[in-house]
């Protein structure tokens, strides 16, 4: 079952359009990576998943049901988030806070002692949170989103602003949920390096239209081993090997080849220099996740 599925989600701004066509789906139990450059869109997808901004066209399931205003409050029952910044009362303690969100959700008052332990802020409830760092405050967020143990638990850029230490704490957190509480979670990130270590499904978009989406093992299928040759002639060495059946494509003062045995290898290399093909240099690479992230986001994205 998809927890969440959009089918040509839209939402425009003026005559701007921000979003275009999105077709999302997120498995049950997934951690699900939804990546884009800052400005794709990502903000404003999310909170048309939570009902908070009205799409322009297309429409949202959420557990198998359409997000209406007559059942809208109904579903955002089983649903936590935490949208851009966590929202708080300073001049209260991190207990307190928790207590309001109990009370308006209608939430067991065990749960906020629960939370507090599972972001690790059992210590520091009776401190103010205006005295709480950037790291606890967002900890405290993450508690507000998990006080009533939602089946979906939304999070926009849930590590901006940490340190690294804070960054690695968030992560744990939020690979724990799926297996600990049975949580689909969706979380949303500029950074790759983030939803690698986090995320088993992954949906990039990119000015607004999803670029890609599928499991994080076949993002990283792309990331495929490939060799680069450069030799005296390019252009004799590449009509030569499209001879050997191999397709060669130019990129730079390289060809690039795709990856042969090393018996295949030293063939390759001999018959070069029977055709009088000097090779000057031969390595073996592979494009990097951040390579192919920039290659579906637009190299002048700003990341």
């Amino acid at each position: 079952m998809n927890i969440v599925e959009t089918h040509g989600l839209c939402k425009r701004y003026g005559k701007a359009m921000r979003v275009k066509h999105l077709d999302l789906t997120v498995p049950e139990g997934a951690v699900y990576g939804f990546l884009g450059p800052n400005g794709a869109g990502k903000s404003t997808t999310l909170k048309m998943i939570l009902g908070l901004a009205k799409p322009t066209a297309g429409t949202v399931s959420v557990f198998g049901k359409p997000m209406e205003p007559h059942n809208r409050i109904q579903l955002l029952r089983q649903i936590g988030s935490l949208i851009e910044s966590p929202s708080y009362y300073g001049h209260l303690t991190g207990e307190e806070n928790l207590r309001i969100v109990q009370t308006l959700r209608g939430a067991p008052e065990q749960n906020i002692r629960e939370v507090l332990q599972i972001v690790r802020l059992d210590g520091q409830k009776g401190k103010k949170v205006a005295h709480y760092s950037l790291g606890m405050k967002q900890r405290l967020g993450l508690a507000a989103a998990l006080l009533g143990f939602p089946r979906l638990l939304i999070l926009d850029e849930p590590t901006n602003g940490l340190d690294p230490a804070g960054i690695q704490e968030m992560r744990e957190l939020i690979c724990s949920l799926p297996k600990q509480f049975g949580m689909t979670v969706v979380v949303s990130s500029h950074l790759l390096s983030e939803i690698d270590q986090m995320a088993d499904t992954v949906g990039i978009i990119r000015e607004g239209e999803l670029v890609f989406q599928d499991t994080l093992e076949t993002l990283h299928a792309r990331s495929q081993h490939q060799l680069a040759l450069r030799t005296t002639d390019n252009q004799a060495a590449g009509e030569l090997l499209g001879q050997c059946g191999l397709e060669a494509r130019q990129e730079g003062e390289f060809l690039r080849i795709p990856l042969l045995e090393d018996g295949d290898t030293a063939r390759l290399t001999a018959l070069l220099a029977q055709r009088q093909i000097g090779l000057l240099r031969l390595e073996e690479r592979q494009k990097s996740l951040e390579d192919i992230f920039l290659e579906l986001t637009g190299k002048a994205a700003s990341l």
